[in-house]
């Protein structure tokens, strides 16, 4: 089967981090692209981010949240366990530009797409700049990471315990408005973060790519469930994307597709929570 796990780090409640054997996408996979896994043969597909890769060591690195059955499943798998099944790369690459200034404003998990598009932008002898923000402290994830490769990291959290208090939307503009000529910014976060930062940047006439994450299904565009809505046009985002210029993104279009299938969810769930309270019940009884 392969895609072994060889390293497993949780980097905030509920968030973790996977090394994984996958020597045929570590060596073609490119920032800003993405995998569709399985974590059994009767499991769903999901799509995650490739979030590093190491052509040398063969591995690639996935960052998840455990916010539903599969990344709850995922997430209780460990170091020496293997992914049923992984497939990619997917999407098209970021575009990466040269000898320009980039902003990078990611949000939550988005911060582990932040990662390799900092490398790459970097790599190609850009100024980079990026704006991490994070609900609280505790949740912040990879700043350590990107501050390593990054010209400047501005971090912001809603409560204000680390960082500016505040959204990345305020440091962002401030940052414009104080003079910083930016090229471009990229934006990958929560749906709602991603739309205010495209709004942010429309005004000043500055080219802003979103990272989308609909639903997903089969990510070679022939389900249809990832269509997102640029410019006027049905776009899929697992072949033409994941990134589209954000301010011709139908936002509230995602939003509310994003929210379609969330009953099914929390009920999936919920039957995975109770399936394994009465399979630890069982094993108690006997």
């Amino acid at each position: 089967m392969g895609n072994k796990i060889v390293r497993a780090v949780e980097l905030a409640p509920r968030t973790r981090l996977f090394e994984i054997e996958a020597p045929h996408i570590a060596q073609r996979g490119q920032a800003g692209q993405f995998v569709i896994l399985r974590v059994n043969d009767q499991g769903e597909r999901i799509p995650l981010t490739l979030a590093n890769r190491d052509p040398g060591q063969g591995t690639i690195t996935l960052v998840f949240q455990e916010v539903g059955k599969t990344t709850e499943m995922l997430g209780r798998l460990q170091v020496g366990q293997e992914i049923h099944d992984l497939a990619g790369p997917l999407g098209k690459a970021t575009h990466i530009p040269t000898g320009k200034t980039v902003v990078c404003v990611g949000g939550g998990i988005g911060n582990a797409v932040v990662w390799p598009q900092v490398q790459a932008l970097k790599e190609a002898g850009n100024r980079c700049l990026a704006i991490l923000g994070a609900r609280t402290k505790e949740l912040l994830i990879l700043e350590d990471e990107i501050r390593a490769l990054a010209d400047e990291v501005i971090i912001t959290t809603d409560d204000g315990s680390y960082g500016r208090k505040g959204m990345v939307t305020h440091a962002l503009t401030d940052l414009i408005e104080g003079g910083e000529k930016v090229d471009e910014v990229i934006t990958i976060g929560p749906v709602v973060m991603m739309k205010f930062v495209c709004r942010a940047t429309q005004p000043f006439g500055i080219p802003t790519q979103a990272s989308l994450n609909p639903l997903m299904v089969d990510g070679t565009g022939m389900c249809g469930a990832c269509r997102v809505t640029v410019g006027g046009q049905t776009r899929f985002a697992c072949v033409e994307g994941p990134e589209f210029d954000g301010h011709q993104v139908d936002f509230d279009e995602l939003i509310t597709r994003l929210a379609y299938y969330q009953p099914e969810e929390r009920a999936s769930l919920d039957s995975y929570h109770r399936c394994r309270l009465e399979a630890a019940a069982d094993q108690l009884r006997h």
